[in-house]
């Protein structure tokens, strides 16, 4: 009898047992590369512990970094900083750095994944020519996605693109003081002794009207303000006078008194107008490289190769009050409006002090436009540093789609 029952048992174990190690085998795999073989996922944007700085790095030649996206014919450039069409110096040279953030990793944008995470959705820039200057780089690039993409003016906007395969606008809306301004000519002759001619009529509490209406159009926004606040814009014989309710404010302000109350209430409305569930951004100033004198005083930009870290102080520290002081200066007093809002900032500032090499300079696309306009040492050659701050917004709206 135990010999009978042992027959019958024996089999039935080994059977049991061979399927419980085929099960065991065929499931292991997936349970330890769940947990255990690919190891987590590092967080581009840094937690307050982190030791990632993307706007803190260095630029490394790299000759055998990817050619940009797009060349001299993409149909949304603007001549003047088409540097490859000028045949400007060196553009192989200018865009083989590659901006290498302290202690993290800095991805290429891919415009296919990033237009599909976008799709339905629409993005803006406001401010002055520096942000159409970041707006033509994102939209050449993009574009290699979308060669569909169509100009795209409507809603205010100086020039956007339309990309249908995903349903994305791109735009950017000029708008150089952020508040709305206007020229009122000098009403009397009495006192022509003065040379004044007239004065430009700033509303501080009042948004530009090429932006008052876009508040929910756009799911992305990005702000700047700062190049045109400085008396080469506007001399004293033609002033800004700034406005609150419709009347001068008294005593009347100077240009950083106006620029830090204009700051305050644009702020102020972007907070209040602009729906909780869109993304802000506001891009810190872009700085310029005039060596030798201002824009109209012969300033040159011809060089080869980045500044030094060492260089940058003698460069931007407003102590030293050089010609391109103004960016560091102007961005104190942003950084200060922006306390306690959820507007993010794009510090693009630090990163494009070392680029002394990568301005349209002398190559302006039109004959006489140096000996009218002076070298351009203020926007930057597409392709160029805009690219790379094409990259650094890109992961930081994934960053924020991500989270939430």
């Amino acid at each position: 009898m135990p010999t009978k029952l042992y027959s019958s048992v024996f089999p039935s174990i080994i059977f049991l047992s061979l399927v419980f190690l085929f099960l065991y085998s065929a499931f292991l795999p997936l349970y330890t590369n769940n947990h255990y073989s690919s190891p987590p996922t590092k967080r581009f944007l840094p937690s307050p512990s982190s030791s990632c700085h993307i706007f803190n790095g260095s630029w490394v030649l790299g000759p055998s970094e990817p050619k940009p996206f797009y060349d001299e014919t993409c149909p949304f450039h603007r001549n003047a900083w088409n540097c490859l069409k000028n045949k400007r110096e060196n553009m192989g040279t200018i865009n083989s750095w590659k901006w290498v953030p302290k202690d993290c990793n800095l991805k290429r944008i891919d415009p296919w994944k990033f237009l599909g995470l976008m799709r339905n959705r629409n993005i803006g820039f406001v401010g002055d020519s520096l942000n159409e200057n970041f707006l033509v780089s994102f939209l050449c690039i993009l574009r290699v996605a979308d060669v569909g993409a169509k100009k795209w003016k409507k809603k205010g906007a100086w020039r956007g693109a339309y990309f249908p395969k995903y349903n994305v606008t791109v735009a950017y809306h000029r708008a150089v003081l952020l508040a709305r301004y206007q020229w009122m000519p000098k009403q009397s002759a009495a006192s022509d002794q003065d040379g004044l001619k007239g004065i430009y009529q700033v509303d501080v509490d009042i948004p530009a009207d090429e932006w008052i209406s876009i508040a929910d159009f756009y799911d992305v926004l990005v702000f700047n303000t700062g190049h045109w606040w400085g008396y080469d814009k506007f001399p004293k014989e033609t002033p800004l006078v700034f406005y609150r309710h419709g009347k001068p404010i008294s005593p009347p302000l100077g240009l950083s008194d106006g620029l830090q109350v204009v700051l305050e209430n644009m702020v102020h409305y972007i907070q209040k107008e602009i729906p909780k569930n869109s993304l802000k951004f506001w891009r810190l100033q872009s700085p310029r490289h005039f060596y030798g004198g201002e824009w109209n005083q012969n300033g040159s930009c011809l060089f080869d190769r980045p500044l030094e870290e060492d260089q940058l102080d003698l460069w931007f520290d407003p102590s030293n009050n050089g010609v391109n002081k103004e960016a560091r200066t102007l961005n104190h007093l942003i950084k200060e409006a922006l306390q306690g809002t959820d507007i993010q900032l794009l510090d693009l500032t630090h990163l494009s002090e070392f680029r002394a090499d990568a301005h349209p300079a002398i190559w302006l696309g039109k004959k006489d436009a140096v000996a009218v306009w002076g070298q351009d040492c203020m926007h930057w050659c597409l392709p160029g540093v805009p690219d790379t701050w094409v990259d650094i917004l890109v992961q930081l709206i994934h960053n924020s789609l991500e989270t939430g």
